[in-house]
């Protein structure tokens, strides 16, 4: 991540490519939680400000507040005080507005887990690069799209310049999941209840009470509830119906085994 006291690269060009918009994504989104919101939306607003002006500004300024109240009502479409990727990417100029393409045809949460469980086999929390072609593709027709074969190379290239920072050759879940759109990236919800390997094992055990290494999707609704409450967070029923459609979609058979959901409520995926 970005130094936040160095200003952000790139928010002064005419276009930028997708590991750019990406880079500036993660400079702003400082807690990853899929939104850029409260002193994060003011600090970026500044930087934008400054950059496309070349003038300082004052956030304590009434002239300031009335810019950017402006600029909220313009762009941010939900109205709901925060900036999500695919806002960004109506306000950045990117060089081909990948994201919006993507995210308006990804499909919903359950889609992309089916389809991701069929490249993830051996339930790792990653996919190769080289299979990265063919889970896009499934993703698109899932969402009945279907691009020629070098729309496809392109989305391809782009992915692994935003995704596979470190070359490594391997696509994590959690980052891929970004490119649904926040309201779909059940995901993110679970940021604050990630366990640890100690944790993981105390609850699956619990859950899986005849021990036969798996859980059932009435288990996994039980589970889900009790983390939410001893974590202290509050999910409506809808959901939670949502969440673990989701989560189901990497079982097998409607067997949910340990590595599936290690994926899903782990901070680093067991080896």
């Amino acid at each position: 991540m970005a130094n936040k006291g160095q200003q952000p690269p790139y928010l002064h060009l005419a276009e930028m490519t997708a590991s750019q918009f990406l880079e500036i994504w993660k400079h702003f989104d400082a807690d990853g939680n899929g939104y850029i919101e409260g002193k994060e939306l003011e600090n970026f607003f500044s930087q934008l400000e400054i950059a496309r002006r070349g003038a300082g500004v004052d956030p304590s300024n009434a002239a300031f507040k009335e810019k950017m109240t402006e600029f909220m009502h313009k762009f941010d479409k939900n109205k709901d005080g925060r900036i999500e990727m695919s806002e960004l990417a109506q306000i950045l100029p990117t060089e081909e507005n990948f994201l919006l393409c993507f995210r308006q045809f990804v499909g919903s949460s359950t889609e992309f887990m089916a389809a991701w469980r069929k490249y993830d086999t051996d339930r790792s929390g990653f996919i190769e690069a080289n299979e990265l072609k063919g889970f896009l593709s499934d993703l698109l027709k899932k969402a009945n799209r279907h691009y020629d074969d070098q729309k496809l190379h392109e989305y391809t290239q782009t992915i692994l310049k935003m995704f596979d920072l470190n070359g490594d050759g391997k696509l994590g879940l959690s980052e891929m999941a970004r490119l649904l759109p926040v309201q779909e990236n059940f995901l993110l919800k679970f940021q604050g209840v990630r366990l640890t390997a100690e944790q993981f094992n105390a609850i699956f055990a619990y859950y899986d009470k005849d021990g036969n290494g798996y859980i059932d999707e009435q288990e996994l609704d039980a589970l889900l509830k009790d983390l939410y409450e001893k974590n202290n967070k509050d999910v409506d029923s809808k959901s939670l119906t949502g969440y673990k459609q989701s989560i189901m979609a990497l079982s097998d058979g409607g067997k949910l085994y340990r590595t599936e959901l290690e994926i899903v409520l782990c901070r680093e995926p067991m080896q």
